[in-house]
């Protein structure tokens, strides 16, 4: 293979600056995956009964972790096939690390914070039914979601995504992903110098180094659906590691505006705007 059929390879894949896939790895020379592990310090896993991130070790520190609503088994299997099917009518776009995409939102300049309309023509249509049924659930009450973004991960691309915080300028307080295909793990992290004020015990002498952080499991059943919010949306990075991508799994995340954007926010014209288009579910498979 020569150097241009490598460049021509490589982007194929969607990664830029120090993202990685498996396809970019096998090509480029000395690239070599280092995952989204930083130092780890203690491992939790999140109990959605008790409410609690528990020690993954079987010691008895436990604290208590508000903002996680899990929703096991909000789509049927039927439901399951008919969405999978639809969303493999459209394009997937290449995207970083590995993953493949579907936007359908308002075009975004976040740098900038600038948003329009663009070829935006709402949401699927698909996805009516499962708004009308997710809002009905206490938590969700109200939601209205402005965006939604379809992510297909694979283990033989290497997907993962690193951790982050979504934006909070134009996106609100609940971030709704809906899980298929699989079974995966949502990893949550925090600076152990952040993580003191949790107060996990002294036993556990955790200090302020910089590579140090506290990481907490949140098992994604197949068919579920999760909403993050308050201190999980704000304060807590989520990612996905590529360890926990077993085999094909489609996510579709849901994102409601900020207040800037509502009533009596500086942007409320222009949010009033982006919702009646995003809630015409207009969108067709194209």
């Amino acid at each position: 293979m020569t150097a241009t059929d490598n460049d021509a390879h490589v982007r194929k894949c969607g990664c830029k600056g120090i993202r990685s896939c498996l396809l970019c790895e096998r090509l480029k020379e000395g690239n070599k995956f280092k995952g989204n592990e930083a130092k780890v310090k203690l491992h939790f896993c999140y109990d959605p009964v008790l409410k609690l991130a528990v020690r993954e070790d079987g010691k008895p520190t436990s604290f208590p972790f508000p903002g996680v609503f899990l929703w096991e088994d909000f789509l049927s299997k039927q439901e399951e096939e008919v969405l999978v099917h639809e969303m493999d009518k459209n394009v997937w776009i290449q995207s970083q690390s590995g993953r493949k995409k579907q936007d359908f939102g308002p075009k975004v300049n976040f740098k900038k914070r600038k948003v329009r309309l663009g070829n935006f023509q709402g949401l699927p249509a698909i996805s009516r039914a499962l708004v009308e049924r997710m809002v009905q659930e206490p938590v969700l009450a109200g939601f209205q979601p402005v965006e939604q973004c379809n992510l297909d991960y694979h283990p033989e691309r290497g997907s993962s995504i690193d951790p982050h915080l979504d934006d909070s300028w134009l996106w609100g307080e609940r971030l709704v992903t809906v899980n298929m295909l699989s079974n995966s793990v949502l990893t949550m992290s925090l600076q152990a110098v952040q993580a003191l004020e949790l107060r996990l015990g002294s036993e556990d002498k955790i200090n302020d180094e910089d590579d140090q952080e506290v990481q907490v499991a949140i098992h994604l059943p197949r068919r579920s659906l999760l909403v993050l919010y308050g201190e999980a949306r704000h304060k807590w990075k989520h990612s996905i590691h590529r360890r926990d991508i077993a085999a094909r799994r489609l996510c579709s995340t849901y994102r409601e505006l900020s207040t800037e954007f509502l009533p009596g926010g500086p942007q409320a014209e222009a949010g009033l705007q982006l919702l009646d288009v995003a809630l015409s579910f207009s969108h067709t498979a194209s």
